[in-house]
């Protein structure tokens, strides 16, 4: 595991996302604010066996795209979602409504690693491509055991440390340009699942890392330039430093130093 030296907190990553950077990023990535989109939820849910009637609860659920992606194509019965960024659980109500699905779904602000949620009140616990901002994994990982059932199923996508490995440097201009305070790799995620009781079924990196920042780059120089550069304020220097960040992650992308990661284990069945 990988830490920043200089303390990322909570208070950050609510102002990424309570603000134009988070704004930036729905732009890029649209309303599955995570690599591979539906692919990826598809790839996920199957996985780890969401179906029709099943109880999750979403932790990191920013406005909610996983779980309205669960209700209309799993056909779950009810989702929870947990964010500590008030924007988001706004604008997540407010999709929901809109969408029709405000009876299926219901948002908690709150601490994800203390969500208050009642023990083993869901079938699964879901999450995509946002525990990379939770300082605490190990206190996540616990807290998601407890709300699942015995026998529950706890499936999440991360951002993570490569196979290659990052160093130092690079460690610390990703984790301050993320907003995260410390990055897992495979290895750590499958430890904490083993250390909380879990039977870990997948742990593997996907393919998917490389070309969607590729991917991301070229709609922002070729198509959405003047989009980007509107939620910035116009700001050229601004929107010159974000791309020469997001230019590192490209090229750690493609050395494999970061990558997709995705996780599949079932609690203890007693």
């Amino acid at each position: 595991m990988k830490v920043a030296r200089k303390p990322i907190g909570l208070s950050d990553v609510q102002a990424v996302y309570g603000g134009p950077e988070g704004d930036l990023w729905e732009l890029l990535m649209g309303e599955q604010i995570h690599v591979g989109g539906l692919v990826s939820s598809t790839d996920l849910a199957e996985r780890a066996g969401i179906g029709p009637g099943m109880r999750g609860i979403d932790l990191c659920c920013c406005t909610g795209a996983g779980m309205r992606f669960l209700l209309r194509f799993r056909k779950v019965d009810h989702m929870t979602g947990v964010d500590a960024t008030p924007r988001s659980v706004a604008r997540g109500r407010r999709r929901c409504r809109d969408e029709g699905l405000a009876g299926r779904v219901e948002f908690i602000l709150a601490d994800v690693c203390n969500s208050e949620l009642p023990s083993g009140s869901a079938d699964f616990v879901w999450g995509e491509d946002a525990w990379c901002y939770v300082v605490g994994k190990g206190r996540l990982i616990a807290e998601a055991v407890r709300l699942v059932r015995p026998g529950g199923v706890i499936a999440f996508t991360d951002w993570i440390e490569g196979p290659a490995g990052l160093d130092g440097d690079e460690a610390e201009r990703l984790l301050a340009f993320m907003k995260f305070n410390n990055i897992q790799d495979l290895q750590g995620y499958g430890g904490l699942l083993a250390e909380n009781g879990c039977d870990v079924l997948t742990a593997e990196c996907t393919d998917r890392f490389a070309p969607h920042v590729d991917l991301y780059l070229n709609m922002v120089s070729m198509q959405l330039t003047y989009d980007a550069m509107k939620i910035v304020g116009f700001d050229s220097a601004v929107m010159a430093q974000i791309a020469g960040e997001m230019q590192f992650l490209q090229r750690l992308a493609h050395e494999n130093k970061l990558v997709q990661g995705v996780f599949v284990a079932r609690t203890c069945a007693d």
